[in-house]
């Protein structure tokens, strides 16, 4: 047998790649892992690690393209707008302005809600079942209001649309906060509790999930980079990187924010954009939160783990532009300072900056291409990448290999895009 080639080769070595290759790997395929860098090097390293039910809404709703153009004039805005001129991400900025309504915003409620509900209950058995060093919590998630036409817009355009979708999210007024999360500064107006999310330390369940995929078989090449595809007829032949040539009876492509790069490669346009986000990694402060926080206003995300302490989120569209920018850190420190007793840990341990992978809807792209027979798609996961990935990797091995899918693979079909 040829050395080289897999039932199933794997682009992309992130939480996502790393979940299909563990799911495919239990339904008995051989599989390789492509990875350009180290697994989950990406954007599965640095985020906020919260495994969130609560984020089914979608950014996209009626208002907010305004608020992003009005970002241009803010580069610390927590929805920030490059002003600069390039025309991918102004053909994605249309598409993304069509979503902006509120039929749009329902269909993506509900296609997300039900890849995260069911990503949360198969996380879970996950990381038990496998006993995964990965720090997680079941403390649920709290978000943290400063002023009440904040607090009541979000229970409008939040916590009703969790009461549709089956989500619990419990009313807390402004004492009950202050009691339950004494890391919080006096002067909060109210809060929303997610009672069912959860959180976990992304660079450890990428790493618990990479060396749970190798001690069951799998190959993962790092230092793998993709420089081109060979094809013939309807189907990809082989990959040819910098690791050399390799060859899978069904190909999956899991790179994130990089898909749409290589995607063009084989002559398909991902309606997608990488959107930057940043996250201050701190060891753990004497006085942390219970709960990981949004504090709302700032758009500051935070998550405290037995080993540290996490600021991020923002949201950033420069397009594939490289490197921390210090204005955006500064606004993630200035955030969690107007809302915490104690927004910084003792030592910082790492400042950090990665893609997100948003797609032109905000609901992820999974299934097969619609122009080359032997390839799968499993991208466009946006800030949810960790909270998708089990749901994902299961639903992926289903696909590929004849299981009956535990979700409706319909509204994630690449098929709705003609790629």
């Amino acid at each position: 047998m040829d050395a080289s080639r897999s039932d199933v080769l794997i682009l992309g070595g992130g939480v996502i790649g790393l979940a299909c290759a563990y799911f495919l790997l239990k339904s008995g395929a051989t599989v390789r892992i492509l990875e350009q860098g180290n697994p989950g090097c990406g954007s599965s390293h640095g985020n906020c690690g919260t495994i969130t039910p609560s984020h089914a809404p979608p950014l996209a709703m009626p208002g907010t393209l305004g608020v992003a153009l009005r970002s241009m004039l803010r580069a610390d805005a927590p929805l920030y707008l490059n002003p600069r001129f390039d025309g991918p991400r102004f053909r994605w900025l249309l598409g993304f302005a069509r979503h902006c309504n509120w039929r749009d915003f329902e269909h993506a409620a509900q296609a997300r809600s039900a890849i995260l509900q069911r990503s949360r209950h198969v996380l879970t058995e996950l990381v038990r079942n496998e006993r995964f060093d990965c720090e997680f919590g079941e403390e649920g998630e709290l978000y943290v209001y400063r002023t009440d036409k904040a607090f009541h817009a979000d229970q409008r355009h939040h916590a009703d649309v969790l009461d549709r979708l089956g989500i619990t999210v419990e009313r807390w007024r402004g004492d009950e906060v202050a009691t339950r999360e004494p890391a919080l500064k006096p002067g909060v107006a109210g809060g929303l509790f997610h009672p069912g999310d959860a959180r976990l330390r992304p660079d450890r369940y990428a790493a618990e999930l990479a060396d749970r995929v190798q001690a069951m078989g799998g190959v993962i090449e790092s230092g793998a980079r993709i420089d081109v595809f060979g094809t013939h007829q309807d189907r990809i032949d082989h990959v040819r990187t910098t690791r050399g040539v390799f060859r899978g009876d069904r190909v999956v492509m899991a790179l994130g924010a990089w898909s749409p790069l290589l995607a063009k490669q084989l002559g398909l346009r991902l309606p997608m954009q990488p959107g930057k986000g940043y996250s201050i990694t701190y060891s753990r402060p004497a006085l942390a939160p219970r709960h990981a926080l949004v504090l709302r206003e700032p758009a500051v995300c935070v998550t405290t783990w037995e080993t540290g302490f996490r600021l991020g989120s923002t949201m950033e569209f420069s397009g594939y532009v490289e490197g921390l920018n210090r204005t955006r850190l500064d606004a993630l420190r200035r955030g969690a300072a107007q809302g915490l007793h104690v927004s910084e840990g003792p030592a910082v341990q790492e400042e950090w900056w990665g893609w997100r992978p948003m797609s032109v809807d905000e609901v992820p792209i999974i299934g097969p291409s619609s122009r080359w027979s032997n390839l799968m798609l499993a991208t466009a996961h946006g800030m949810l990448g960790v909270s998708m990935s089990a749901a994902t990797g299961e639903l992926v091995a289903s696909m590929l290999r004849g299981g009956a899918p535990s979700l409706d693979p319909t509204p994630y079909a690449p098929a709705r895009f003609g790629v």
